[in-house]
């Protein structure tokens, strides 16, 4: 299969280049422009110049200027711009055109009221695309990126373990690390920070999100599985003076968040972006002798520049530290007496991070379809942690480059961006003393094509080389194709490789909070724990909707993806329940995903969302193939969302989320036995808030209106240095009802 694919999509690239060197290099050049009232000529920039009849055509410069290939048996061109008149004009010969448009008349004023989704697909773009806007983050408590998705049906949002609170994400039925997180386009969350990276993004910081799943761009990287989250963080050119978000509830988790940004000069502009956290109460609300939340000190800072020339000249830079202190474990629990005894059960997971990253761009004015950028980041992070007796520490050195080259061949219906990366990373890890250090160093480069026919066919093919000093050399192609069957009916279908180097500790932490003897059965290679890379394929294909009905605008889509591993790092909890196993697929992993939503607005300014999900996901543990435990196989999705005219806000959201397969414990004691599936549950959420002036705002919400929770989230709470302690086997809700406050403050 992978030959295949790469044969594919060598065979679409040489076509193209084939089309290329069969190309009539004679060609048609001149200036569009209008005169002014006192008879000057103003140069149109943008204008569109085409053969008559075709699609073939080029934009003008920004002297008003273009160079127009011939297309054989086509001798007349078009010239429009939008409010003035079309002309067409014949163009025999190598000559030069001089072409004055004029006005097409002067238009009445017209007012146009548009309420702006909160949540738009753009349907011109080959990949489906989800951009998530401030407004639809604001319909709850986003706190922190893995908690931006309550009111989203595309990702599930869980728990790693009932001792740490922590969050983790799922799309197509897969973990979060199969998921490429990415901060502008760049590599965030990922390695070390796998799971705990999503809490390094406060909520407060994000401007949108980007979603997309399948295979995405060769231009990000080889690591994408299942899809990709882009966070575009508030920039300072256009964010507001200040704003301020202060934030509390009932569990005693009290965050404040302050954003600055400020005009430097004509050019330049900085903004700073601070985040701190704290949770001093101890709280048991189901008697176990376990806290439920740990106590937590975060501090998180962020100051970024940015430029923004006359010439086309961009470039921006910035520097970011966090500081995560969490203490967590049973009430009884001192760290300064009780540390690595078994007097009581603690855990502390101790987090300094500090990223630097510059973006340089140019776009050239008299040809805005080329470009040229560079991007470079780089991470130092450093974690030192225990859970009970599990003492876990490890730090992180990564740097990353990728250089952009984006222009048009012929016109620019043929695009392209071409490029080379760098990613380098070094890892010094221990578990229990045993030294699990590692340093990858992967240099690659990609081309990707564009193809466009009007605004009815758009394809993308794209493949990258990389070569990873353990693993070796490896292709990456992917394909992405869209069709509109009508104006407001669009088909994409999507297929790529996704390879990856496996974190397995730092994406599997929740398991350290448990007695499990952790195995690795690895081949004692130099390969990162002696294991494979993993390597997946993803096919998808989605079809989108428009509708109007009752003089309101709707929205219906449908989509159903499927991924194959070639190979997985499987995480076996079936085989003990005294062990978590470590080792390479010998058999099949896979995942289908289906899911169809419908987005309407059901009466002026109610928004409704409404969606069902269903997931297949299987993988063989050692010679049976079973259900991937802890992962619904069915979720039903709504929500509401009121806005009045005097800025009172109410959203509620409701989730279904059917049975669950638990991971094997037949052979513990029979009090220490869990069922082998989970009941089905729902959840409710529901946010009231209301604005003043576009300034002020206060919130008020309820989380988990049901109070609905999993009895006896960790088994043997009451023995936690026994065989049978474990807290990795969540599978629903942890904390009960939670209601909280909060008010945001703006200076434009």
């Amino acid at each position: 299969m992978r030959l295949k694919m790469m044969l594919i999509v060598a065979t679409i690239l040489g076509s193209i280049a084939g089309a290329l060197a069969q190309a009539n290099e004679s060609e048609v050049r001149g200036k569009v422009y209008e005169l002014n009232s006192e008879g000057e000529k103003i140069p149109l920039v943008g204008a569109n110049i085409y053969w008559l009849g075709t699609t073939k055509g080029v934009p003008s410069n920004a002297s008003g200027e273009f160079m127009l290939k011939k297309v054989e048996g086509v001798d007349h061109v078009v010239v429009s711009y939008i409010g003035y008149r079309n002309d067409t004009l014949s163009a025999i010969g190598n000559q030069e055109l001089s072409v004055q448009l004029l006005a097409d008349g002067t238009l009445d004023e017209v007012e146009v009221e548009y309420r702006r989704k909160t949540v738009q697909i753009d349907y011109l773009n080959p990949l489906k695309s989800e951009h998530i806007s401030e407004k639809e983050l604001l319909k709850a408590a986003c706190c922190n990126l893995s908690e931006s998705f309550e009111t989203n049906p595309s990702v599930d949002v869980s728990f790693t373990d009932a001792v740490t609170g922590t969050r983790q994400i799922q799309m197509l039925g897969l973990a979060g690390p199969y998921t490429q997180i990415t901060r502008e386009n760049m590599p965030d969350v990922r390695g070390l920070s796998a799971i705990y990276g999503m809490i390094y993004i406060p909520g407060t910081w994000i401007e949108s999100i980007q979603l997309n799943k399948g295979a995405g761009s060769v231009v990000n990287g080889y690591e994408s599985v299942a899809g990709q989250i882009n966070v575009e963080l508030r920039k300072p050119e256009e964010s507001d003076k200040l704003y301020a978000n202060l934030y509390a509830n009932e569990g005693g988790r009290f965050e404040a968040n302050l954003n600055f940004s400020q005009k430097v000069g004509e050019n330049w502009s900085t903004g700073f972006l601070l985040h701190t956290k704290t949770n001093a109460i101890e709280r048991d609300r189901n008697k176990d002798g376990f806290l439920d939340n740990p106590l937590s000190k975060h501090f998180i800072g962020l100051n970024r520049w940015k430029y923004i020339g006359d010439n086309g000249l961009m470039m921006q830079f910035g520097v970011k530290g966090t500081y995560i202190d969490n203490q967590g474990g049973q009430l009884a629990f001192d760290p300064d007496s009780d540390r690595g005894t078994t007097n009581a059960w603690g855990m502390n997971l101790l987090t300094k991070r500090y990223e630097g990253w510059a973006k340089i761009g140019k776009v050239y004015i008299e040809q805005p379809w080329k470009s040229v950028g560079v991007q470079l980041s780089g991470v130092y992070h450093d974690q030192d942690s225990y859970f009970g007796l599990n003492e876990y520490d490890a730090d992180q050195q990564s740097f990353y480059g990728n250089f952009i080259y984006q222009s048009m061949i012929g016109s620019t219906d043929h695009k392209f961006k071409t490029g080379a990366s760098l990613q380098y990373d070094r890892y010094n890890e221990f578990l229990n003393t045993v030294d699990f250090g590692r340093t990858e160093v992967i240099p690659g480069a990609y081309f990707e094509y564009s193809y466009s026919l009007l605004e009815r066919f758009n394809a993308m093919a794209g493949v990258r080389i990389d070569h990873h000093n353990i693993y070796g050399t490896f292709a990456t192609p992917r394909l992405h194709l869209r069709y509109a069957l009508t104006d407001n009916t669009v088909l994409r279908a999507s297929m790529g490789r996704g390879q990856r180097t496996a974190s397995i500790f730092a994406e599997n932490i929740g398991l350290l909070a448990s007695s499990r003897q952790i195995i690795v059965q690895g081949d004692n290679s130099d390969k990162p724990y002696g294991l494979d890379a993993e390597v997946a394929w993803n096919y998808g294909i989605n079809l989108t909707q428009e509708f109007r009905l009752d003089y309101r605008d709707g929205s219906f889509s449908v989509e159903y993806y499927r991924t194959n591993f070639e190979n997985q790092i499987v995480v076996d909890l079936d085989q003990n329940p005294q062990q978590a196993l470590f080792y390479n697929l010998s058999g099949q992993s896979y995942s289908n995903s289906f899911q169809a939503q419908v987005d309407y607005e059901l009466i002026k300014r109610l928004d409704m969302r409404i969606g069902y999900r269903w997931f297949d996901v299987n993988t063989t543990y050692g010679d049976v193939t079973l259900q991937k435990p802890l992962v619904s196989a069915h979720r039903a999705f709504l929500n509401l969302g009121y806005e009045s005219r005097t800025d009172w806000k109410v959203d509620y959201t409701f989730n279904w989320q059917g049975e669950k397969r638990i991971p094997f414990t037949g052979s513990n004691p029979t009090d220490y036995q869990l069922q082998q599936k989970s009941p089905d549950f729902y959840l409710m959420n529901m946010q009231v808030s209301k604005g003043w002036n576009d300034r002020f705002e206060v919130y008020v919400g309820v989380e988990n209106l049901l109070n609905y929770k999993q009895e006896s989230p960790i088994l043997a709470s009451e023995d936690p240095f026994g065989d049978y302690f474990d807290s990795s086997l969540v599978w629903g809700p942890i904390f009960g009802r939670n209601t909280y406050a909060g008010l945001r403050y703006r200076i434009k």
